[in-house]
């Protein structure tokens, strides 16, 4: 027979459940319509310059495009990654990544928020790294709950891989940033202010320069805290 305590947690799982299930796919349906939306305008757009700087141009709309099907592909990664690799990532880490999706891609690119609100994407980025360390951490212990795995890391090796791991995750994403503008022409790493005009010198670098240092920080920050509470529990039992 099950205590109030199970009962309760079984509620808990469920309506953690159905709260990802309908944020996710709230967030897959807006980004469907926003491909379609982007389509649209690739064909509607501009392709040079014009004499409004409101106006969005056709390369913006494909770099709409590219983000909105990166991040389908994306989502769907958790559950390829909890299938093959039965690695399952808890509810809340879910909601978080999704909603990270949706403020990225939705609001940062379709609803323009990279613009239209002041330091919008280093908010993200920052947060990205936060989330990354937390990955990190969730691999690690998969990895000490294997038993085919005779492995079992210290708390300072655990908060090291964490922090490295959402490092190198940001810096793999800046050099994607880096390529797609190199291959489409694109502005990712705005390099280039909104009306075209093209930037030199540091003020070209200061954008994937403040994207990795805020990943880092975001990272770093967390790490830290992980590891303190850590050790901090792991002294409580030897008392």
């Amino acid at each position: 027979m099950w205590g109030g305590n199970e009962t309760m947690k079984l509620l808990q799982k469920l309506k953690s459940e159905k709260a990802r299930n309908v944020i996710s796919f709230g967030v897959f349906i807006t980004l469907i319509l926003s491909c379609a939306y982007s389509i649209v305008h690739i064909v509607l757009a501009p392709s040079g310059a014009v004499a409004e700087q409101s106006v969005k141009l056709k390369s913006d709309y494909v770099l709409m495009l590219i983000q909105c099907i990166l991040g389908l592909i994306v989502m769907m990664l958790p559950a390829i990654i909890e299938r093959r690799l039965k690695i399952i990532m808890p509810n809340y880490m879910h909601i978080c990544f999704v909603l990270f999706l949706y403020a990225g891609i939705y609001l940062g690119e379709v609803r323009s928020f990279y613009y239209l609100v002041p330091h919008w994407d280093t908010i993200l980025h920052t947060f990205s790294g936060v989330m990354l360390g937390a990955l990190g951490y969730a691999i690690v212990d998969m990895l000490n709950s294997q038993e085919k795995i005779n492995v079992h890391m210290s708390p300072v090796f655990v908060a090291l891989f964490a922090f490295c791991f959402a490092v190198a995750m940001g810096t793999i994403w800046e050099i994607y940033e880096f390529t797609v503008d190199r291959l489409l022409s694109l502005n990712m790493q705005k390099y280039a202010m909104e009306n075209g005009t093209v930037l030199l010198g540091a003020e070209a670098l200061m954008d994937t320069m403040k994207d990795l240092i805020v990943d880092t920080l975001g990272a770093l920050v967390f790490t830290l805290i992980q590891l303190f509470g850590k050790l901090g529990r792991l002294k409580s039992k030897q008392q």
